[in-house]
């Protein structure tokens, strides 16, 4: 790239955290975007987050921390949005500096509400941003082992090669591996798609289905996600990668993965609305779930275990009852 662009994080969670202190690792100044004031004093005093990531080391003398979006917004040129999809669109709305010439990166792993969109589309699409000027950040990655230093895998797409290349580098370390793709479509609904099935996965075991159910439920996931995907956005690429496949068993099976906790206390008998008064996190799956029920409502792929969840979720069905009939659709 021409020059050294710099780059700002928006959005105060864990993941954001943890995308603060892999660049930490590579760069002087990180500007950092994020509502709580309460927060950002913590920081600065104590180098952690107080409300996550709590065991991750950040610096306060490399951020430049703000309260203000247009105020990182205008001084940064890559702009790294880890904001929870529910959330992003009122965020934006606060911007009246323009995005024009920005870099727009994803590391949202959601759907927006209210346009049913991936969150590269939905720049493309309501703010102009030129595709070759959006990339994705996707794993197999969790915001708790970056903050435990242990070795993970993430991909950055991208477009232009220059720039997913110039992301990945800021990103690497010893215990970050990085590789590239061009498929920012594909990828993103990838990551979104994965929180569902491990929404899924959680609902199977709060039910008390076992290992072995949990393997054909994956295995059927992995070839439903690329169903969906080619119906969307149709192009060469291996469903088998790390940024597709990986990143899907990591969210199914993981202790870490809140979108299986939520899930698993749905499959015992919690309520949607008191599973997510239970968590301190928000669970991506549940947004995406009627987004992704939508689209494959529009692009006729087949789908059982996205409308088994969507069943459970937005139609308040019995989960014992669904996942019964499930069982005699997966092989």
């Amino acid at each position: 790239m021409s020059k050294q662009k710099k780059i700002a994080v928006f959005g105060g969670g864990s993941w954001a955290t943890a995308i603060v202190k892999m660049l930490s690792e590579n760069l002087e100044t990180i500007g950092w975007y994020m509502r709580n004031e309460q927060a950002i004093d913590h920081i600065k005093e104590n180098d952690h987050n107080p409300n996550y990531l709590r065991a991750a080391d950040i610096f306060a003398s490399q951020l430049d921390l703000s309260s203000d979006i247009n105020y990182i917004a205008e001084n940064y040129d890559v702009l790294i949005f880890v904001i929870p999809s529910a959330f992003l669109t009122s965020e934006l709305k606060k911007l009246e500096t323009s995005l024009d010439h920005k870099i727009i990166v994803s590391a949202i792993k959601g759907i927006v509400p209210e346009t049913g969109l991936i969150i590269g589309e939905h720049f493309n699409k309501e703010y102009n941003i030129p595709l070759e000027n959006i990339a994705v950040i996707t794993g197999p990655c969790h915001a708790e082992e970056v903050a435990m230093e242990r070795l993970s895998y993430l991909t950055v797409a991208c477009q232009d090669e220059e720039k997913a290349r110039f992301i990945g580098n800021s990103l690497e370390s010893w215990y970050i591996k990085t590789k590239l793709s061009d498929d920012i479509i594909g990828t993103e609904y990838a990551a979104m798609l994965k929180n569902i099935y491990a929404v899924a996965a959680g609902i199977a075991h709060g039910l008390g289905y076992g290992d072995n159910f949990q393997a054909v439920l994956m295995s059927n996931a992995i070839r439903e996600m690329k169903r969906f995907i080619k119906k969307t956005h149709k192009m060469k690429r291996n469903i088998n990668n790390s940024a597709y496949l990986g990143d899907l068993l990591v969210t199914g099976y993981s202790l870490f993965s809140r979108n299986r906790q939520f899930g698993n206390m749905v499959g015992k008998g919690y309520t949607v609305k008191s599973a997510q008064m239970e968590m301190s996190m928000i669970a991506e799956g549940y947004y995406a779930t009627k987004s992704a029920f939508k689209i494959k409502e529009e692009n006729g792929a087949s789908t059982p275990i996205i409308e088994t969840v969507y069943n459970i979720l937005y139609d308040s069905k019995s989960a014992k009852k669904e996942f019964k009939k499930l069982t005699d659709k997966l092989d």
